[in-house]
């Protein structure tokens, strides 16, 4: 196939791993932009080999569709992605993996004790969350999500 002839829609998904189907919904979300020929198929462009990759790897790393679409407008269209536009955009994703690597180790040192939900179904949570002072500071599950017990701030 000539590469001016772009990429049919079984060649992408045999080279990405995806099935038809998830590629539609990608195109359907914005996420890729193919074009039609004069026969009326769908055509990608060989970037979108990358651009699919990093649906995937981003969707592991925990971001949302919507997000996705936001990295993804930074990056050029009908072009594969340079190495400075994987380094901009691999600042974002630190940050956000460096976020939930702190709860996930918060909720791995937490598990035998409250989880400060506020919930005050534990024998604990008279002694980590009396009267339920969680729940002033907001939904959730509070301490995981970063705040701190009154009894913990006077320790």
């Amino acid at each position: 196939m000539m590469a001016s002839s772009g990429l049919s829609i079984g060649s992408l998904a045999d080279r990405t791993g995806l099935a038809v189907s998830a590629i539609r919904y990608y195109e359907t979300q914005g996420l890729i932009e193919p074009w039609r020929n004069s026969g009326g198929q769908r055509r990608f462009h060989r970037a979108d080999i990358r651009r699919l990759s990093f649906i995937m790897i981003a969707q592991k790393f925990g971001f949302s569709l919507p997000e996705i679409g936001g990295l993804l407008k930074a990056l050029p269209g009908g072009r594969t992605p340079t190495p400075q536009d994987w380094a901009r955009i691999s600042e974002g994703f630190r940050a956000h993996l460096d976020q939930r690597i702190e709860t996930l180790q918060q909720l791995r040192n937490n598990l035998d004790g409250c989880i400060g939900c506020g919930c005050l179904s534990l024998p604990n949570c008279a002694l980590y969350n009396p009267q339920d002072q969680a729940a002033t500071k907001g939904k959730g599950p509070r301490f995981l999500m970063g705040d701190h017990s009154e009894t913990e701030n006077r320790s």
